[in-house]
């Protein structure tokens, strides 16, 4: 009884916080983001010099935690449906077919260089189903890896970098060769690595919309990776191996494009920034994502609002670099390509063509749900904590599990 009781005054507390929230105002944007982290402030500060233009309709940029559960929430009441939102790509595809998102026709008419020539290609197409343009591209965020330049001196593997990709076999040549407390590389974001070596070795995560998990594909790539635990070269089990590189005790650390700002502010650590490794230089994947403006569909939003939205996008599009601060490749061609931009370390994925294809965004469906298995699972079984075969039945299983449950109704995990 007390935990429904407390469930109920949660679900009162939130829908009061809609209503304060509500898109009513016909002179406010309401603008929903999960930019719960530093990345909210930037945002911020985005709006806040949009806002200081005197748009005729300003904009509330509202930070909301667990947002896709709350999206879920307004969309069945109907009520307190924000005017904008931020969502990632592999949303795109199952809010399309839930027929959630409006389409950005109007929005795009409105402003003309909202167009896919100016953005990068892979964060514009995301957002295209059928041929309709259902979102407006913010950035691409993407793994990196990153290599600490006075281990690499000490170990004389410099020539490592010198392709600009860190192969496996490269790592194991380290092998016996490091002195005790040091580490080639940590397991940061271990999962996202994995899901770059089946692009790499040729294979995908589902087979004719069918997840694909349980692979000979996803087994050569773990196997790969558990090689290089066993050969203990990668951080321990259990240890932060994020923390070890910010200590100066790790080669490489394969986190993400934001962490740099992070990475900057250690003292004495220095570092640089490249792919993620490889098997081979010539196919290198970099697993990345996107933050994507888009509109859920709504009886309330005007006319005179969509046009308030073309603005603010188009406003975001000639001045993001306030989002470069923030570690994130900024998706506009005309912030992206600009001399200021190539002070950001994150510029180097889109320094070259071959940089930029590397960057790889799954729009599976169901993607969450495998990313969410990898999460669960890949420490344990690249550790040796679990066997491969055991793991990969147990995240196919995951991932099945969850989408049944969704297509009973349940919420998609985030």
């Amino acid at each position: 009884m007390r935990k429904s009781i407390i469930s109920m005054l949660l679900a009162a507390t939130f829908m009061l916080l809609v209503a304060g929230c509500s898109n009513d105002d016909k002179n406010t944007i309401t603008f929903w983001t999960p930019l719960t982290g530093d990345d909210g402030a930037y945002m911020d500060e985005i709006v806040k010099e949009y806002n200081a233009t005197d748009p005729e309709i300003k904009v509330k940029h509202v930070i909301t935690s667990d947002m896709y559960t709350k999206l879920s929430t307004v969309l069945n009441s109907g009520k307190g449906i924000p005017d904008l939102t931020i969502i990632h790509a592999d949303r795109v595809p199952s809010y399309v077919k839930q027929g959630v998102l409006e389409p950005m026709t109007n929005v795009v008419a409105e402003q003309s260089e909202l167009k896919e020539e100016n953005y990068l290609p892979q964060a514009w197409s995301v957002g295209n189903i059928d041929d309709t343009q259902y979102t407006i591209p913010l950035d691409i965020h993407s793994n990196a890896m990153y290599y600490n330049e006075d281990l690499l001196k000490k170990y004389n593997v410099e020539n490592f970098l010198d392709d600009d990709v860190v192969t496996f076999d490269e790592m194991l040549s380290l092998q016996g060769k490091l002195d005790e407390g040091d580490y080639v590389l940590n397991d940061a974001l271990l999962s996202w690595v994995i899901l770059a070596q089946v692009q790499n070795l040729g294979g995908d995560i589902q087979e004719n919309g069918e997840p694909a998990v349980n692979t000979d594909v996803m087994r050569q790539a773990i196997e790969a990776v558990k090689e290089l635990s066993d050969a203990g070269l990668m951080t321990p089990y259990g240890e932060d191996g994020y923390l070890m590189f910010q200590s100066g005790n790790v080669l490489f650390s394969t986190d993400g494009t934001w962490s740099s700002t992070a990475h900057a502010d250690v003292e004495g650590l220095n570092f640089g920034v490249t792919n993620i490794y490889a098997f081979e230089p010539d196919k290198y994947t970099n697993r990345a994502s996107s933050h994507l403006f888009s509109m859920l569909k709504s009886d309330s939003r005007t006319e005179e609002k969509e046009k308030g939205i073309a603005q603010f996008l188009d406003f975001i599009r000639q001045n993001s670099m306030e989002w470069a601060e923030a570690g994130q490749i900024v998706a506009s061609k005309e912030v992206n390509e600009s001399p200021e931009y190539e002070q950001y370390m994150q510029s180097f994925f889109t320094s070259n063509e071959k940089e930029t294809e590397s960057l790889y965004i799954y729009t599976y469906e169901y993607y969450a749900y495998v990313q969410e298995a990898l999460d669960k699972y890949i420490l344990d079984i690249a550790h040796g904590e679990m066997d491969i075969d055991e793991g990969l039945e147990t995240m196919e299983k995951f991932v099945i599990d969850k989408i049944n449950e969704s297509d009973n109704g349940e919420e998609k995990a985030e």
